[in-house]
């Protein structure tokens, strides 16, 4: 009978050295990652993982098991096989499912311990894990939340019901966050209190208020008549933001309340509520770092997993065809791929930092000139002398004689003491592999690598020595040539060509992608880095919906489109913008949320939907406004019969729901202009793209 247990704990044990040596290559290569922590669980273990978003606990809620039931079908299936999950935290947690192949797990592996870099440097991530000495702690405080909403949930003098009903209407508005900023940062009270009540400090707007009718000086009949307790208390409920406010649900959460359908009005909430959205509010700041650097950081991982495990042999002989497959079924996923995308772009950076290098010492060799750089530049002999040093390209036991060699000339990228130790280890025999029961020595046929620093690491991966990039500076324009001389004011100068490539430094790549890694989430990466060159090589395209043609066909291969396309993708998660415009719309109390129009047109339906999940939140009537597209049925007959994309007529549009139904209403030109982008357009379909 099998012993589950005994085999995950075997299974746990075999993964202690390449979890070890994983991490130390890892940091050889550069990377600085929070401490992991891995665990080894089966199918369903790793099913609940990913229903819980890679929490082993959450609060209450029907929404887990529909994601369990989910994962469990796509696993049964073969509809999405799951390696492994990581979560943001210090230390990070990652659980490896044990039926993967030996060569599975050091690929999961080694893809964690970049994501668990990324996590500890990224800038973004940084907003929520920059909390004091605890760092994120993300697993304590996610597990506190379960057991604060478990606890209300179970309370006699509260209803089960309502507690799921509340979490369903603050789940629906977890994106409406100001992601930019720390999770604190747009509360308008100094401390989140998660048991405090909805209160707004010790100010009471409505006491203000009356104060100010009191210095009128009015009769007794003109303030009854005119400012009756009815029009104070629509005063006292509502607040006007200055400027819109990225993040509703902190704005619900302050000013809110809760509606009676008893008594027909707002009334303040329970405590007990305020602390059930402080807890999924500050969760859906946790994973905002996540989902704002989806490409950025699985692109991350998946270019060091394939160093250490291609490139460094962190894959055996026995495994490499495992990997391999395992490899391509990550990168070739149908779709927009995360990893695909964010690996290619990496690459890209890469190469573009590790050209301009090699082109501004050329620009600097005696005679040379981006008029005659490529007539006087021989690259196939530039791409020779850009090849690794044999023996560092070939490092290993078979090269530890040239390596000591350089060594000893004190070259900086050789481990002179590792070196030492696998020689003095050979028992005298030059041509014998170094003694595998001498602990001091490094085991240099399974890790080479550790003969070498992280400059000759840099030197044996060199991106334009890579077969694929041999040819890179082919490619360079005269203007881009230009463009780079005019920043070379009084250097020096080589001699020759040889002379300039001995002097690149092989790292500029990686330091470029280090320094990128810091600060860009995927907006600013795919914005900056998503360039002409990527677009052409990489064969992208956009594709629309043709109205007159009633399929989809392809739209534009201008790189301007692409970008705008996929930044339209990854802005706000991909959800729209919505803002909150006023908490007294009309003088009424009413809540007026607008949505930032691109050229993009709202789901109406999920609209309505969220709506009332708003007014849940608000207690009162509950606004949104919105731009919408309107066609014409004879515009769109006249299109198809000239084979044309229809006029369609921009139309402002206020959803308002009170508690019955959502009701439509014409949109003020006033609001229509203040939710129009003035600027950002992502329409990124040309006029005449089906001429």
């Amino acid at each position: 009978m099998r012993d589950d247990r005994i085999e995950a704990k075997r299974e746990a044990d075999a993964l202690d050295e390449p979890a070890r040596e994983a991490r130390k290559l890892a940091e050889r290569l550069g990377l600085e990652p929070y401490p992991v922590r891995y665990w080894v669980v089966d199918h369903d273990q790793m099913n609940e993982l990913i229903a819980y978003g890679g929490f082993q606990r959450r609060y209450p809620h029907w929404r887990w098991g529909m994601n369990y039931e989910r994962q469990r079908k796509k696993d049964r299936h073969g509809l999405g096989k799951a390696f492994e999950i990581v979560n943001n935290d210090d230390p990070a947690h990652a659980f490896l499912q044990e039926s993967n192949a030996a060569a599975d797990q050091k690929a999961v592996i080694t893809h964690v311990e970049a994501h668990a870099d990324f996590f500890a440097n990224n800038e973004w991530f940084g907003l929520y894990a920059d909390r004091g000495e605890g760092g994120p702690n993300a697993a304590a405080r996610l597990e506190r939340n379960a057991d604060r909403i478990a606890s209300i949930a179970e309370r006699a003098d509260v209803d089960r019901d309502e507690v799921e009903r509340l979490i369903d209407a603050v789940t629906a508005l977890e994106d409406t966050i100001d992601q930019h900023s720390p999770v604190d940062a747009a509360r308008s009270v100094e401390e989140p209190g998660v048991a405090a009540d909805v209160n707004d400090g010790d100010d009471d707007p409505l006491a203000a208020i009356e104060d100010r009718i009191d210095g009128l000086d009015l009769s007794e009949e003109v303030r009854r008549d005119v400012f009756d307790d009815e029009w104070l208390e629509a005063r006292g409920e509502g607040v006007e933001p200055e400027d819109p406010r990225p993040d509703v649900l902190a704005f619900l959460r302050d000013h809110g309340k809760r509606y009676d359908p008893e008594s027909g009005k707002a009334v303040d909430r329970e405590p007990w509520e305020t602390t059930v959205i402080d807890a999924i509010r500050e969760e859906a700041y946790y994973f905002a770092g996540q989902k704002q650097t989806k490409v950025m950081n699985e692109g991350w991982a998946t270019y060091w997993e394939s160093v250490m495990m291609g490139g460094e042999g962190f894959a055996g002989p026995n495994e490499f065809l495992t990997y391999a497959d395992h490899m391509s079924r990550v990168l070739g996923s149908p779709g927009l791929n995360p990893y695909k995308l964010g690996f290619e772009l990496w690459t890209h950076v890469e190469r573009r930092a590790a050209r301009r290098d090699v082109i501004d010492r050329l620009l600097r060799v005696e005679g040379v000139t981006p008029e005659n750089f490529h007539s006087r530049i021989d690259v196939d002999r530039v791409a020779e002398l850009l090849e690794p040093h044999p023996a560092i390209a070939g490092a290993g036991t078979a090269t530890l004689d040239e390596l000591a060699d350089l060594a000893a000339e004190g070259n900086p990228r050789v481990d002179a003491e590792a070196v030492d130790r696998a020689l003095s280890a050979r028992s005298g025999d030059p041509n014998a592999d170094p003694d595998p029961s001498d602990g001091d020595a490094p085991d240099v046929e399974r890790y080479p690598w550790k003969l070498l620093t992280r400059e000759g690491l840099a030197e044996r991966h060199y991106v334009l020595s890579r077969p694929e990039h041999r040819g890179a500076l082919r490619n360079v324009s005269r203007e881009a040539l230009a463009e780079r001389a005019r920043y070379l004011f009084d250097v020096d100068r080589y001699e020759t060509v040889e002379a300039a490539i001995d002097d690149v430094d092989r790292a500029a790549g990686w330091r470029r992608m280090f320094d990128v890694r810091e600060s860009h989430n995927d907006v600013t990466f795919i914005d900056a880095f998503l360039t002409d060159e990527f677009v052409r090589e990489g064969n992208y395209f956009t594709y629309e919906y043709s109205r007159a043609a009633g399929e989809y066909r392809v739209a534009s291969v201008d790189a301007d489109d692409i970008r705008k396309k996929l930044l339209l993708r990854f802005t706000n998660f991909g959800k729209p913008t919505v803002v909150v415009m006023d908490g007294n719309f009309r003088n009424r109390g009413e809540l007026l949320l607008g949505h930032r129009y691109n050229g993009v047109a709202l789901d109406e339906e999920q609209a309505k939907a969220t709506l009332k999940r708003a007014f849940e939140l608000w207690g009162r009537p509950v606004n949104l406004a919105t731009i919408r597209t309107e066609y014409g049925d004879g515009a769109v007959r006249r299109a198809k019969r000239r084979g044309e994309e229809p006029e369609g007529t921009e139309v402002g549009v206020r959803f308002q729901y009170d508690g019955g139904e959502v009701t439509e209403h014409d949109l003020d030109d006033d609001l229509e202009a203040r939710i129009a982008a003035d600027e950002v357009d992502y329409d990124t379909k040309p006029d005449d793209w089906l001429a």
